[in-house]
């Protein structure tokens, strides 16, 4: 794969060049420091933007129009990533070798549409297809308590610290439904074309001079201010006293998220010490808590440990009977103790090695794929797919020991269902 950087002033352009792939895909993100109250209407506005444009005012007419374009696809989510959210617009579209020429040109212009031509009149959004926006964000709101998964972690990073934005519920408040009016709404999407900042990727079978002329013609962006942070939340001191809390929800089942504070690493050791340690302790079936607390003790529904080296956390994740609880909790101490102990031996080494080049094989399988791992290097400066392959290999035990030590246990959420008595595993 070639990579090319080009800096267009208001935004950078990034371009993939692979023969892989029968299809083009472009991505365009807008990013910006995270704040509470702007993911609500954040999330009204991104899904307005896909709903009606001046030219295609209603949902039929933009999926008619994607489907005359060879059923381009367009999709459009808000995420964080660590201290910034980030609002992606997503084209894939087929080569115009398995179309007709012109294809492609087409499809930016429909993508063009959709970001700068919303369906906006006398400075407002339509209140029509607002309010059908906002009732189905309130019926997902409301429903949030039947995903118990969700839900749990959601509640467990708000009883961890609910000021951080490791705690901000990114589905949206539903009380701030309520302030987003049509003029609201747009006066926020003006500020988000003219503020945030923009990067555009584009991957695929390209001829780069030739994308490069689109993309400018197409996405004549004006910014006028760029303001940066720091990717990486600020490290905390773990609670001298962990702190335990518990809501009761109607579920025949309970759910425990045990959230890890994560100390100071180096770029070696949240790069790749981390992920090792992480795969040995709980991710996958090959795992300590999987085969230990799950297969050998038989004391939860399921169990796995996620982390996240911008928020520097590790979480674990349990769906047990609550009668289970203590004993489970112990057990996931002594499991972690254990690995501080260098309990574990080359093999477990090994296989988590070989899970990671696996997981990185992978990535050049999908498109989207290649562009995150692409953006990881871009804002985080982390290494390339090939670099990787070759460090993940020196991560030896007394590294992985060194990071265990700097993982305390802080906060232990216990979402319990009250039937969960009658239920057994």
């Amino acid at each position: 794969m070639q990579y090319i950087q080009k800096d267009l002033g208001s935004y950078n352009l990034h371009m993939i060049k692979t023969d892989k792939y029968k299809t083009i895909t472009v991505r365009v993100i807008f990013r910006r420091r995270i704040k509470k109250e702007e993911i609500t209407i954040r999330n009204i506005l991104t899904s307005l933007l896909v709903y009606s444009t001046k030219k295609y005012d209603s949902k039929r007419k933009i999926t008619i129009a994607a489907e005359d374009l060879y059923s381009a696809g367009i999709t459009i989510d808000n995420n964080r990533l660590g201290n910034y959210l980030c609002t992606t617009l997503t084209l894939n579209v087929l080569n115009d070798k398995y179309t007709e020429k012109g294809n492609f040109n087409k499809s930016l212009a429909f993508l063009n549409e959709i970001i700068f031509a919303p369906d906006v009149e006398n400075q407002s959004f339509k209140e029509k297809y607002l309010e059908i926006i906002k009732n189905s964000a309130t019926t997902k709101l409301v429903s949030l308590k039947e995903n118990l998964s969700e839900y749990s972690t959601i509640r467990a990073m708000e009883s961890f610290d609910k000021e951080s934005p490791s705690s901000y519920r990114m589905v949206g408040y539903l009380e701030d439904l309520d302030q987003i009016d049509g003029k609201a709404l747009y006066s926020y999407y003006k500020e988000m074309i003219t503020k945030d900042i923009v990067d555009i990727v584009v991957i695929g079978n390209i001829d780069e001079d030739k994308i490069y002329q689109e993309i400018k013609k197409y996405f004549n962006l004006r910014i006028l201010k760029k303001i940066k942070a720091d990717y990486y939340l600020d490290i905390k001191k773990p609670r001298r006293r962990r702190l335990f809390a518990k809501e009761t929800v109607p579920a025949n089942q309970s759910q425990v998220n045990v959230i890890c504070r994560i100390s100071k690493l180096t770029d070696y050791e949240k790069n790749y010490v981390l992920p090792i340690y992480n795969i040995i302790l709980g991710s996958g079936a090959d795992s300590k808590l999987f085969k230990i607390v799950r297969e050998k003790n038989s004391l939860c529904y399921s169990i796995y440990s996620v982390t996240n080296k911008l928020d520097n956390l590790l979480v674990i994740k349990t769906g047990i009977n609550v009668k289970n609880y203590q004993k489970t909790i112990i057990l996931i101490e002594k499991i972690m103790k254990d690995m501080q102990k260098g309990k574990f031996n080359i093999e477990d080494i090994n296989t988590a090695k070989e899970f990671y080049k696996t997981t990185l094989d992978e990535i050049e399988e999908s498109p989207i794929s290649v562009i995150n791992s692409y953006l990881a290097t871009v804002y985080l400066g982390t290494d390339d797919i090939e670099n990787k392959k070759e460090n993940i290999l020196r991560v030896t035990k007394n590294e992985i020991v060194r990071v265990a030590k700097k993982i305390h246990m802080d906060t232990i959420f216990t979402l319990e269902g009250d039937k969960d008595e009658k239920a057994g595993i």
